[in-house]
């Protein structure tokens, strides 16, 4: 590839998202002279022959399987590149949102809505399933909310064909936790019946706006093999819960389910659903297995019990890992904010979300400070990243902020209420913060600094700063030092913990 061109035909412009193995980028076709999704697999120094082959494995295996699918709800492949060694799947261009960002941004859908949804992903599913595909990954961040009103499923990179034998490591959980259906967890294969599951815990989000299991991986999966979903109320209510049924016997057939939700669409009734064993008790089943799992999410109780965190340490007393949640806000405490912020009365830490991942804010008048813990588009929560994941997580920040000069800013608690023009001075490495790290600034039209963002990755975490004022006492160096020492403190308190 040269001047961001792949085959001397597809026009690179810039990035639409970014995973722990691919980023997606807005490209241009010039051969048929319109826009396509462009998704280049990336692979992280250090990554071993054997682990470097699996990925590309998994690559040409999504083209693949995507190729063959041809639905309305299942995203086209175009083409396929193989250029720097690696592969590089050129799609249709989807304009819109996905659930998870559809319901983080405006809550849950109404019934009739999500009844939609989930008609059209299971007649998509079907699809691949009468072709002996799963999919193994349904969940709301695979799920696109088009501008044109189409359901559309993505990401097949983990779809398993019947019969084909499984790239990934005997005992890997493969999916996102809390979406993965029982009788998976256990070691099973499954089969459409575990894709119904997962779609059952997507419309659960949908529905209610927040996941039928959460906390931490090793709750989400104890919980999933232990208790039944919570109930859902409504008129898809019992739907659900019968798509998330613990035994895969017990879920409703595909078409019967779809034919459901298609009357609830339409404004009617959810219809009486065939009766069958759906309330027998589950036997035991793959008992190593369950066990297995048990004593690891006992483990991380444990660990939470005794200190709130749990690491994994290597020879070095280094953490590896960071596994559990953790208070943001605890990160900086009040004499540091109160320090930088220029007052003896420290704002109260206002916590929050986005999809980036958890963050934590101290504002006033002029002033704010903000820290999060972030998380790449493929994976549910920054625990769950590892440490090579985190790498092409800052490898692809750093090269995002890199490409983009002129930012819209806005800040509303510190005085800045509406989208400001502010131009990006150039990406610089910081030393001697985590195991990697790089900052840049933004300045105003004065030409005076209006904040400072450090990025570093200790471990498996990346964590974003960001120190922002419009008062004109602090200077430019002042600034620049401010962000510093919020990071440096945050580091400080993650080793702390460890």
């Amino acid at each position: 590839m040269s001047a961001g061109r792949l085959a001397g035909r597809y026009s690179l412009s810039h990035p639409l998202g970014a995973g722990g193995m691919g980023k997606v980028w807005l490209a241009r076709d010039e051969m048929l002279h319109r826009d396509v999704a462009v998704k280049e697999l990336t692979v992280p120094e250090g990554t071993s022959d054997r682990e470097r082959a699996e990925a590309v494995t998994r690559a040409v295996r999504e083209a693949q399987a995507t190729a063959r699918l041809r639905h309305p709800g299942i995203v086209a492949l175009h083409d396929v590149v193989v250029e720097q060694d690696r592969p590089w799947l050129v799609m249709e261009l989807l304009r819109g949102r996905t659930l998870a960002d559809a319901v983080r941004d405006f809550g849950p859908l109404p019934p009739a809505h999500a009844a939609k949804v989930g008609a059209d992903l299971l007649e998509a599913l079907t699809v691949a399933h009468s072709q002996g595909l799963q999919h193994r990954d349904v969940k709301p961040a695979n799920v696109f909310l088009t501008d044109s009103g189409r359901v559309v499923l993505t990401d097949f990179g983990i779809a398993r064909q019947e019969g084909q034998a499984t790239i990934t490591a005997q005992g890997l959980m493969i999916g996102s936790p809390g979406f993965i259906a029982p009788e998976r967890l256990e070691g099973h294969p499954g089969g459409p019946a575990s894709d119904l599951w997962s779609l059952g815990a997507t419309l659960f989000v949908a529905l209610i706006g927040r996941p039928a299991y959460e906390g931490t991986v090793a709750d989400r999966v104890r919980a999933t093999l232990t208790r039944p979903a919570p109930a859902v109320p409504g008129p898809l209510g019992p739907l659900v819960t019968a798509m998330m049924q613990q035994r895969p016997e017990a879920r409703p057939e595909a078409r019967v389910a779809i034919d459901a939700m298609r009357q609830v669409a339409a404004g009617g009734p959810l219809p009486p659903l065939p009766v069958g064993a759906a309330a027998a008790p589950r036997p035991a089943r793959g008992g190593g297995r369950v066990a297995l799992w048990m004593a690891a999410a006992t483990a991380v109780v444990v660990a939470l019990a005794a200190g709130g965190f749990f690491l994994l340490r290597g020879n070095g007393g280094a953490p590896e890992a960071f596994t559990a949640p953790m208070d943001v806000c605890a990160l900086v405490d009040s004499e540091q904010v109160g320090l930088v912020l220029r007052t003896q009365s420290p704002p109260t830490a206002r916590p929050g979300s986005d999809g980036d991942g958890p963050t934590c804010e101290w504002t006033m008048p002029e002033y704010g400070v903000g820290v999060q813990v972030q998380k790449d588009s493929d994976t549910v929560d920054p625990w769950s990243m590892t440490p090579a994941t985190a790498r092409v997580l800052m490898e692809n920040q750093k090269r995002y902020w890199s490409r983009h000069d002129e930012i819209r800013w806005s800040w509303p608690e510190i005085g800045v209420p509406g989208s400001q023009e502010a131009t990006r001075l150039p990406v610089h490495d910081v030393q001697g913060l985590g195991e990697e790290a790089f900052g840049f600034e933004l300045k105003g039209s004065t030409g005076r600094l209006l904040s400072s963002h450090v990025f570093y990755r200790l471990a498996n975490l990346v964590v974003k700063v960001e120190y922002a004022t419009v008062a004109d006492r602090p200077t430019d160096e002042d600034i620049k030092q401010a962000a510093l020492s919020v990071a440096r403190a945050s580091e400080q308190a993650l080793r702390d913990a460890g």
